[in-house]
Formats: structure tokens, C-alpha cells, sequence
């Protein structure tokens, strides 16, 4: 590993004009758990690292009324689900949280080094995706927003331009009827990469027994996280049903575009996708209904 200076600035101006400044030279660290293994395999060798610990707005963890939810780029996964009220109104992405590494990596591992890193597999970022998630982004020309779906550009990129950084990720706030669920499938019941991964976010009417609004999102299938709009569109003003949900698993099969490797051929693939759209949404739904689904930490706590 390349010898490089640590730089842990205390406000978004310092840790912005350190990016600025260094440009491709640096990298930023929020949580660390990709970007060390990254260092120690050669993929960078930055001559400054960039510590945001230290930035308050890259460590807020708040919910309200008007802002909803935000969630700072270096808040623990640990922090998401630990927190009562996001674990009441969102557990989609609890389900994420609760599910990344072991219980070592969740204690620094962050939501938005998750999305900055970009990895086709990331269990954070379809959640995010299904929850209209927006990511906040500070830079050297200012600040601007980009919807979690336009941010990952191609394996291991993302739109951010040079000096810029991700600050926070600010998801609406939940409303009634709704719910949302996250599941993947990997060979081993922990500390694996997803062979496919699903989130599947429901909006219900009529009592709980119409789709009003659907949004699903698929993991390791694609160059990117894929956000299936058609498939989830193709279900709003539709009564829940098996053949409804089994007709929106079809279209997001067809949405997938899988690759075969170690983990697993494209074709077994395709059919997961198929398979956990299936128990996502009938898992969303039952949240939405206010049925109690486990989610990891829920299920290891018995």
C-alpha cells in the first residue's frame, strides 16, 4: 500500500476544498470497508485520504415532517437499524442495513460509501432506489441533487465530478399504506455478495387491497443497479393478487440483463429475479397492511 497523507477536516468547506483541490489524487472515506480493501488490492493508490467523520452534515441521522429522512454519508449502517422510528417507517432499508457483512463491517460501513462505490451487487442501493432516495452533492460549482437511480454510472462509477462530494441521502417521509421489504439470494447465509438481490416499495389503496404506486429495483443483474419502473408501474390501480405479482416478476425478468460467472449462470439469475420480486412485494405488501415481517437483525435477535 502506497504511503498517503489522512486528512480528517471538521467542516464541508475544508473536506470540499481538500477534494478540489488533490482531485483523482484523493479519495473520500466515510466508512472505509471498501475503500482499505480497495488500498490494500492497488485499485487507487491516492496521495491523500479524506476523512468526513468529522463533517456534521456528512453524519446527520434525522427524520421530520418536511424533510423526511436523512441520512449523512458516513452514519453506520449499525446507526439505521438501531434507530425505533426508521425501523417503524422504513424497514426496506433496514432489511439492507441489517445485512451488509458481519456485525464488525456494519459498524463503519455507511449508506453512502455503499452508493459511491457503485458495485452492480450493492444491497443498499436498490432500497434506496424503491424509496425515491436523493442524494445531496456538495462541490467546488456548489450544490446540487441527483435521484439515487441516476447515480451509478457503470461498475465501481458514479456521477460525481471532480472535487465533488456526496454528502447526504435524503429519502421522503413515509406515509401511511405503504411498505417496503429487501431481500437477496447468496450462497452462504452471511458475509457474501448477493447473486441477486431485490427491493420491492408499495403504496396501497382501497382498504390494502389495490396497488396505487410500485417500485421495484434489482441488484447484480445489470452494469448498475437497475430500477424495473415498468414493472412496478405495471401494477398500480391493480387489486393485489398472485397473478398481478407474478406479471410484474415477468417484466422485471425482463428488465434484468445478467451476467454468468462464478457466482452463478445469467439464466439462474433471470429466475431469482422472478422468484425474490415474488416474495418482496408480497412482503412490502403484508408491511404495508401492517403484518409484521422480520428483517436479519429481528431474526438473529429471535
Amino acid at each position: 500500500m502506497k504511503d498517503f497523507a489522512y486528512c480528517a477536516p471538521s467542516t464541508l468547506r475544508e473536506a470540499v476544498a481538500l477534494k478540489a483541490e488533490k482531485g483523482e489524487a484523493a479519495r473520500v472515506l466515510a466508512g472505509g470497508t471498501d475503500l482499505i480493501v480497495q488500498l490494500r488490492g492497488k485499485r487507487f493508490a491516492p496521495d491523500c485520504i479524506i476523512d468526513i467523520k468529522n463533517v456534521p452534515e456528512a453524519n446527520e441521522l434525522s427524520y421530520g415532517p418536511r424533510r423526511g429522512l436523512v441520512i449523512g454519508a458516513g452514519v453506520p449502517c449499525w446507526h439505521i437499524y438501531n434507530d425505533p422510528e426508521i425501523v417503524a417507517r422504513y424497514p426496506g432499508l433496514v432489511d439492507s442495513a441489517a445485512i451488509i457483512g458481519g456485525i464488525q463491517i456494519q459498524g463503519r460501513a455507511t449508506f453512502g460509501g455503499n452508493l459511491c462505490n457503485a458495485s452492480p451487487s450493492a444491497d443498499t442501493i436498490p432500497s434506496l432506489i424503491t424509496h425515491s432516495a436523493v442524494c445531496h452533492i456538495a462541490g467546488p460549482d456548489g450544490k446540487r441533487q441527483v435521484a439515487v437511480e441516476d447515480f451509478c454510472t457503470a461498475p465501481g462509477r458514479n456521477v460525481l465530478a471532480p472535487g465533488e462530494i456526496l454528502v447526504a441521502l435524503q429519502i421522503p417521509i413515509a406515509k401511511k399504506n405503504t411498505g417496503s421489504h429487501y431481500q437477496r439470494f447468496i450462497p452462504r447465509n452471511e458475509m457474501d455478495i448477493a447473486v441477486v438481490g431485490v427491493s420491492s416499495h408499495v403504496t396501497l389503496a382501497n382498504r390494502g387491497k389495490e396497488f396505487k404506486a410500485v417500485r421495484i429495483a434489482l441488484a447484480a443483474v445489470g452494469p448498475t443497479p437497475i430500477f424495473a419502473r415498468e414493472a412496478g408501474d405495471s401494477l398500480a390501480g391493480q387489486a393485489v393478487s398472485d397473478e398481478a405479482i407474478g406479471a410484474a416478476a415477468a417484466a422485471a425478468q425482463s428488465a434484468a440483463s445478467p451476467i454468468s460467472d462464478m457466482r452463478g449462470p445469467a439464466e439462474f439469475r433471470t429466475h431469482l429475479v422472478g422468484v425474490l420480486v415474488k416474495r418482496t412485494l408480497a412482503g412490502a405488501v403484508a408491511r404495508a397492511r401492517g403484518q409484521f415481517v422480520a428483517n436479519a437483525v429481528q431474526e438473529a435477535a429471535g
